[in-house]
């Protein structure tokens, strides 16, 4: 476990290169629950859909994640407020599929994101990478910045596919970009418990591995669905609804584990 992290924002991205598993909801309600729960938060944006920015109501922007890899505006000019408690973010714009062809013939090109963010990381406890579905070059150069990865895993038929294939890169990164990188943890999503195909899924991933897996669950939930197309996280949407509830569960969880670490890195560092 890296000890980069200790007095400064942890920084966590939240990938997975299939869509609709429930990525960007995570992204966004478990930057939402930590910032409820007093912690200061930056969500950047690393998808050039765009939902996590439009997900939290943010429309008019000038700077976004594109100048944030292009360097072609600081960190701090791209940073928004937005109305969810402690929430600072980086939006996203559809110019950032230009970034995936402009930056294949920079130098360091995969570290760009992690050189912007430097002046700014000790602003915030923790700052949260809503990744593209895909392990193109603007996904590296979030998992190079990154401390820890979380993967929503979706309960549902072929699970695990493609699972293999992340974690292949995500060791790729390690050996070659970021040998700090962790995963945080696997994030089972879109629960039914009435399903039988659901509790397979939970019991698969659990067998397959053990250790990484959040106690957390998070269900499908209506709620969940609709607070997206309001501009609000669930917890300003529905605080009582239960897609609220497991999200603050997770990132209670989230802070548990990293308090863990960082005792036990600072009683060794003694």
């Amino acid at each position: 476990m890296t000890i980069k992290f200790l007095g400064m924002g942890k920084i966590i991205g939240v990938a997975n290169q299939k869509g609709g598993v429930g990525k960007t909801t995570t992204a966004v309600n478990l930057a939402s629950a930590l910032g409820v729960l007093e912690k200061r938060i930056l969500l950047i944006d690393a998808d050039p859909q765009a939902n996590a920015s439009s997900g939290l109501g943010v429309e008019e922007i000038n700077f976004s994640t594109y100048h944030l890899l292009e360097h072609s505006a600081t960190a701090a000019k791209c940073i928004l407020p937005t109305t969810s408690p402690n929430v600072d973010i980086i939006p996203s714009h559809i110019d950032l599929v230009a970034a995936e062809i402009e930056l294949v013939d920079r130098e360091n090109r995969e570290y760009m994101m992690r050189e912007a963010l430097k002046p700014i990381r000790d602003q915030y406890d923790y700052i949260i990478i809503d990744c593209a579905p895909s392990l193109g070059l603007i996904t590296i150069n979030a998992l190079t910045a990154a401390d820890s990865v979380i993967i929503p895993i979706q309960c549902e038929y072929f699970a695990l596919e493609g699972l293999g294939k992340l974690l292949n890169t995500i060791k790729n990164v390690q050996k070659i970009h970021n040998p700090d990188l962790d995963i945080e943890g696997l994030l089972l999503t879109m629960f039914d418990s009435r399903l039988r195909l659901s509790n397979q899924v939970v019991e698969e991933v659990n067998s397959h591995f053990p250790e990484m897996v959040f106690e957390t669950i998070i269900s499908r939930n209506v709620r969940l669905s609709e607070a997206p197309s309001f501009g609000e996280s669930i917890l300003s949407y529905d605080a009582e609804s239960r897609g609220a509830i497991q999200y603050i569960q997770l990132a209670e969880e989230v802070l548990l584990r990293n308090e863990k670490v960082i005792k036990k890195l600072k009683s060794d560092l003694r």
